[in-house]
């Protein structure tokens, strides 16, 4: 299977998830370093969570700009790179009565995170021009590198506290990865190249393309033909579309290192093995083994003509995680609502495992939508719209956060569970829309 797959997309693999291994060891520890060191409430905690992650994930609309009309993608990674290890040396070196090094830290891994990820995944749809019913594929493997990252890093902050009992040593093991993920960026640029937009000789944007064959089965009957300045506003307004009404998604996602985190932290039994960042180890380790399982799938159904689109995957994926967030709200209600750790690992296990589900339904199939359905010119713009969505969902998960101590547990679940009812309903509504540039 992997070898249909350009040889480029391992140094992208790779790099993203030494990248990743940095930024979720910050992310393992965040909300537990600002409860446990600096001695913040909740409502501080909730509000410097939201703004970070909003950074991150809106940043790369400036990124995307850069990424096509400044600098090309490979010199906006470089730059980002070197963001975000400056960033987690300033977190290393804060502490009680040094706030300001962790808030100009947080605010260039910020900056840094946004620039660098939106063009990696433009790099990786530029690498499918010719090979367009292998981009989902593509996209579901680059996320493989993504949570492979994501499943060591909270390990090593889990063995690290275990041993070492010090939070500013994990923000240096994150500098260190940034350090492996620029070494082995460096090593594929010359495979990379032809895909940037100002570098590349031959520079294949990532964009909409005619396939071959549709990866999603047979092709419907094609729509009229539509003039260019037409189909190009039909194209952003579709993916406008989207970018709102995944937004729900994302409130209720990055709930796994707030709300979720709190309740294994002050609810479920803590272990010498299992303690409450380690559980963030889950949902990655789960992607790393369903992902292969869910391609296989797909790959049969493709065979088959019977293949979802990826609007339909998005809708499965919304509907997935109001379930889990349902399960959370049946666990808060067995547990009487009570802060006592009393509750069983297996329901934050469980949890773990329908949120791995969702996700890997939406995220890396939400990358792959936009990068079939933007316009060329403004590729990486479209990327960095779908970060910003994600930047809004995130900010908008701390502002929620906040009343986790103000609501009993299993109504805070709930409301979430409602928002991805809603999400599904509004996906299902626009369903038709969304699958028209969806091959």
């Amino acid at each position: 299977m992997l070898r249909k797959h350009p040889r480029a997309l391992a140094y992208i693999f790779f790099t993203e998830m030494w990248e990743r291994v940095g930024f979720y060891t910050l992310m393992a520890i965040l909300v537990l370093y600002m409860d446990k060191v600096l001695g913040w409430p909740d409502g501080r905690k909730g509000d410097v969570y939201g703004l970070f992650l909003a950074l991150c994930y809106f940043m790369p609309l400036l990124g995307g700009w850069l990424g096509d009309k400044v600098i090309g993608q490979i010199r906006t990674v470089r730059a980002g790179a070197f963001l975000m290890g400056l960033g987690y040396i300033g977190l290393a070196v804060s502490g009680p009565g040094r706030a300001t090094p962790f808030y100009v830290g947080l605010a260039l891994i910020g900056i840094g995170t946004g620039i660098f990820k939106v063009n990696m995944a433009v790099l990786v749809g530029s690498l499918y021009a010719d090979k367009p019913q292998l981009k989902d594929a593509g996209y579901n493997i680059f996320y493989m590198g993504v949570n492979l990252g994501a499943f060591i890093a909270p390990l090593v902050a889990t063995l690290n506290n275990a041993v070492f009992r010090s939070y500013n040593l994990s923000f240096w093991i994150a500098a260190a990865g940034m350090v492996f993920a620029v070494v082995i960026f460096r090593a594929g640029e010359p495979r990379l190249r032809p895909m940037d937009t100002k570098l590349g000789a031959a520079a294949t944007p990532a964009g909409p393309t005619t396939p071959a064959a549709s990866p999603a089965g047979p092709s419907p009957r094609p729509p009229a033909p539509l003039s260019d300045a037409r189909e190009e506003r039909l194209r952003i307004a579709t993916l406008v579309i989207l970018f709102l009404i995944v937004i729900f998604f994302w409130i209720a996602f990055y709930q796994n290192a707030f709300g979720l985190t709190l309740f294994a932290e002050r609810s479920t039994v803590i272990l010498k093995w299992l303690r409450p960042e380690t559980y963030q180890s889950f949902e990655p380790f789960f992607i790393l083994a369903l992902t292969p399982l869910l391609l296989a799938l797909f790959g049969r159904l493709n065979r088959a003509g019977r293949e979802p689109s990826t609007p339909v995957k998005i809708l499965l994926g919304m509907l997935i995680m109001s379930l889990a967030m349902g399960v959370m709200a049946w666990a808060s209600l067995a547990g009487g609502n009570r802060d006592q750790n009393i509750m069983s690992p297996a329901w934050l296990i469980g949890t773990y495992f329908i949120v791995t589900l969702a996700e890997i339904l939406i995220s890396p199939m939400g990358q792959s939508f936009v990068s079939k359905v933007a316009p060329p010119r403004i590729a990486g713009l479209m990327m960095g719209g779908w970060f910003a969505a994600t930047a809004a969902g995130s900010y908008g998960s701390g502002l929620l956060g906040k009343s986790y101590s103000r609501l009993a547990h299993h109504e805070f679940f709930l409301l979430l569970a409602g928002l991805m009812l809603l999400a599904a309903v509004l996906v299902a509504l626009f369903l038709k829309k969304l699958k028209r540039f969806a091959t």
